[in-house]
């Protein structure tokens, strides 16, 4: 097997055990949210004002702290990390049921789906990349290398950062610019309410 091929495969555990963590916050966002409204009087209904503030770079800016939380995880063993990886799926599971809560399954796709298939690969493409350092200095002090980081480490490290930066980016183009709009015209409609 070619040092390409086994990092290639490296990597992917990386970018899997990443979506694992993800999954599972996801999972507990969810259910928990679930749970704790059960009762309908109890719910907090999304449905509001969107405030016209919310721009780009608003977006952008809290999306990018997301990033550089979960790719800095090589500082405290990867922990930074998973628990970046674990809050953001959460965070998620609670907003997909909150919204199909109060609106019709159509709607909540149309709200999450556009950013969201460039946002959620972006996060946990950053989780991959904050647990790779970490993995690498456990191997080096077990003997397992002879240098802490390689240059393929690095590049590797690099370019998962580099490639969860230009999906954030993306994603919060199209929050700002296709999802906003779209919320809002659903709120300016009857199409809302969950039927």
């Amino acid at each position: 097997m070619s040092q390409k091929t086994s990092q290639i495969r490296e990597t992917v555990k990386f970018v899997f055990f990443a979506l694992i963590i993800y999954l599972i916050g996801f999972i507990f966002g969810f259910i928990n949210f679930s749970i704790d409204l059960a009762n309908p009087e109890d719910r907090t209904v999304i449905k509001g004002e969107i405030k016209n503030e919310v721009s780009f770079f608003k977006i952008l800016t809290q999306n990018l702290k997301v990033i550089m939380t979960t790719l800095s995880g090589g500082l405290l063993f990867g922990s930074m990390s998973i628990i970046a990886l674990f809050l953001n799926g959460f965070v998620n599971g609670v907003v997909l049921e909150s919204c199909l809560s109060t609106t019709n399954p159509s709607n909540a796709l149309k709200l999450l789906i556009p950013h969201g298939i460039f946002e959620i690969p972006a996060i946990i493409i950053a989780g991959a990349a904050g647990l790779k350092i970490p993995y690498e200095i456990i191997r080096y002090l077990a003997g397992k290398k002879e240098q802490i980081l390689t240059k393929e480490d690095v590049k590797e490290y690099l370019t998962l950062a580099l490639i969860s930066i230009i999906l954030i980016v993306i994603a919060a183009w199209i929050e700002a610019n296709v999802t906003l709009k779209t919320a809002k015209a659903m709120l300016n409609s009857t199409t809302w309410e969950k039927s």
